[in-house]
């Protein structure tokens, strides 16, 4: 399961990108490299469809920009998915300046799978196996699941107060290591999350 909601955001993520539609902009110089999912469906007028047929042959929708937090809509292969999607103000790696692919957060909404507000982060890198991550907001720290370049919370009965602090708080931090033993540390601003989460719920309820 966790292995299809992976690639439903990643393929959501590549639409996203490709069709030019907000990903939110101060970031958008966080890499100068193209995103190693994105690659597929590189970012020219012709790879559009690409990017839709691999999300099930749905486009995300941009249902509103708030702060640094992009809302959208899709319905991949008919099931109705909402998500807030933003890049990092800020990333860092450790020893300095290792090259990598661009980090999202993402906090989707599947109806259909009776899933709310889960909390993903698509680092950019391969995560070295077994390795320690966390998400660190509001004066706590959640670990963080890994698997091939994504992250989730270890601990799933602690989501929710993870996004209810994520909700208040001004910044959210990640901490990952690869697979060839780069840390990394991305910053993610939280100006406009709750705004996009509300205007989600909203949507999703239709």
């Amino acid at each position: 399961m966790v292995m299809s909601v992976r690639r439903t955001l990643i393929s959501l993520m590549a639409s996203v990108v490709v069709c030019g539609i907000a990903v939110p902009a101060q970031a958008q110089s966080a890499s100068p490299k193209a995103s190693k999912d994105a690659k597929a469906a590189p970012a020219k007028p012709e790879a559009k469809p690409a990017a839709a047929a691999a999300a099930g042959g749905a486009e995300p929708t941009l249902i509103g920009q708030f702060g640094t937090w992009g809302a959208y809509t899709a319905a991949p292969n008919g099931k109705k998915v909402c998500f807030a999607l933003a890049k990092p103000s800020s990333s860092k790696t450790n020893p300095p300046n290792r090259p990598r692919d661009p980090a999202y957060a993402f906090v989707s909404t599947r109806p259909a799978e009776k899933v709310t507000n889960e909390v993903s982060i698509m680092i950019g890198y391969a995560l070295k196996p077994g390795s320690e991550s966390s998400l660190e907001v509001g004066g706590a720290s959640y670990a963080m699941y890994t698997q091939g370049d994504g992250l989730w919370i270890k601990n799933a009965a602690e989501e929710e107060r993870m996004v209810e602090a994520m909700r208040k708080a001004a910044e959210v931090t990640v901490k990952g290591m690869s697979a060839k033993g780069t840390e990394t540390t991305d910053t993610f601003s939280l100006k406009g999350l709750a705004q996009a989460l509300d205007r989600l719920a909203q949507d999703c309820k239709r």
